[in-house]
């Protein structure tokens, strides 16, 4: 969705007070629910008051909260019919009993994966991809639930020959991987709220030094766009009390597809090097499948 109102919270977000930024924070990344539910319970699941939300209303020039999510509303009747019913079967109240949890989970997780299919994520993911395979080095930084999904993109990177880096913190010496980062290098930061302060620190520093950043995040309005060349948003909510990271580990598995993709022969030799290393080890339990060369 792309609304002048949209543009409006970005344009003047860090200005508003700090509960008003959490519930922009939250309208911007559920414009679905801001049209289909209402404001006591967008109030709830954005964890504000809902007067705040009848602010932030006015505050964007709204007479009232109601005016203000008749504007999404518009836009969601403008969108397939098909498409609307798949957003609206999201936005459901949680049904209780086990299996019925189980089922929302996963359609939650499906709903967030389909929005990689959309045009803005595939272009997202396609430039991402085109800086990894130009870059020199390709540092990769995610603290706590956020670091599986960097260290994804440093080892499965590393197999197809890629010169990834990754700060990883042991010992404490996690900064002195970027002493040698520069315009030829390309950071892929991975946070989601509530925000790792050590992510932001790597990223600030790495762009100040000449590097791209890719931010992989939860949302337009996340601290670390400010310092990204391309940025990849990744849904994180579900029916349970945690966040998932599961569409950032398929944005990853995708970059990395790509970069295979554009790297061609060159990824196909390096996996197989690394197999012969893994066998000269006697690493796995069953033997590894062999990589054929294409033609």
């Amino acid at each position: 969705m792309d609304l002048p109102v949209e543009s409006a919270i970005k344009d003047g977000f860090e200005l508003f007070p700090r509960q008003m930024k959490v519930a922009a924070r939250w309208l911007l990344d559920h414009p679905t629910e801001v049209a289909l539910l209402s404001m006591r319970e967008q109030a709830r699941r954005a964890e504000v008051p809902p007067a705040t939300l009848t602010r932030l209303a006015k505050r964007l020039g709204f007479d009232g909260f109601n005016k203000f999510k008749e504007v999404f509303a518009d836009s969601i009747r403008e969108r397939p019919k098909s498409y609307r019913g798949a957003e609206e079967s999201m936005a459901r109240p949680e049904a209780e009993g086990h299996g019925v949890l189980i089922g929302d989970t996963i359609k939650a997780l499906r709903g967030h994966l389909s929005e990689f299919t959309q045009p803005s994520a595939i272009a997202a993911l396609e430039v991402a991809a085109d800086l990894m395979v130009k870059s020199r080095h390709i540092f990769c930084a995610g603290r706590r639930s956020s670091f599986p999904v960097a260290h994804l993109m440093y080892y499965v990177g590393s197999l197809l020959g890629s010169p990834t880096i990754l700060i990883d913190g042991i010992g404490g010496i996690a900064n002195d991987a970027l002493r040698s980062v520069g315009p030829q290098d390309v950071l892929l930061a991975v946070t989601v709220s509530p925000y790792s302060r050590h992510t932001m620190q790597v990223a600030e520093f790495a762009v100040s030094r000449g590097a791209k950043l890719v931010a992989l995040t939860d949302s337009e309005l996340s601290p670390i766009t400010k310092y990204s060349e391309i940025v990849i948003r990744v849904r994180t909510e579900t029916p349970s009390f945690f966040h998932t990271m599961t569409p950032a580990f398929a944005a990853v598995e995708c970059l990395v597809e790509l970069i295979a993709a554009k790297r061609g022969s060159r990824a196909l030799e390096a996996l197989a090097a690394n197999q012969s290393h893994l066998a000269a080890f006697d690493t796995c339990v069953l033997p590894i499948s062999r990589i054929r060369s294409s033609d």
